[in-house]
Parts: structure tokens; sequence; C-alpha cells
């Protein structure tokens, strides 16, 4: 159980830090936000791939990295989106 948190926490930071470099935030955001950011997009990106028919992430591999990344791309977008209309 603590070994499978564990890799989250690993795999949100690898996924939020791409995701925030690709996004350009990556100056902007520290550890924390990254692991948050990368946990929060697995599971928009679980959602949206599931949402789609081409199967969520399950267990640690390279497909769950890159749901995780594209959920993280979705949502550093939709916070851009929504302080722009602050």
């Amino acid at each position: 159980m603590l070994v499978n948190i564990i890799l989250w926490i690993i795999l949100g930071a690898v996924a939020g830090w791409i995701a925030s470099m690709v996004m350009k935030r990556d100056a902007q955001m520290g550890a924390l936000a990254n692991i948050i950011v990368g946990i929060v997009g697995a599971l928009i990106g679980g959602f949206l791939f599931n949402l789609v028919g081409l199967g969520g992430a399950t267990g640690f591999n390279l497909w769950t990295l890159v749901v995780a990344i594209i959920g993280a791309i979705v949502l550093l977008f939709l916070i851009d989106v929504a302080r722009r209309a602050v």
C-alpha cells in the first residue's frame, strides 16, 4: 500500500514536471505543485481517455505516464483559461 502511494507521488511529480515544461510554466511551479498537477492530471486523463474509449491508465507503466501527462496539460490549460477570464 505504501509503495503504491510512493509510486503515485513519483508518477505525479514526473507527469506534472513534463506538463509544466510543455505549457512553459516550469519556472512558476515547485515540486509540490508538480506532484499535485500530475496526480490530478492522471485522474483527468484517465477520465478523458475512458470517455473516448482508449482505456484509462492502470498500474505503473509508460501508458499511465502518457495519460497523466496529457491530463496534466489539460489541467494547466484550463487553469490558464480560468486565470485569463478573471
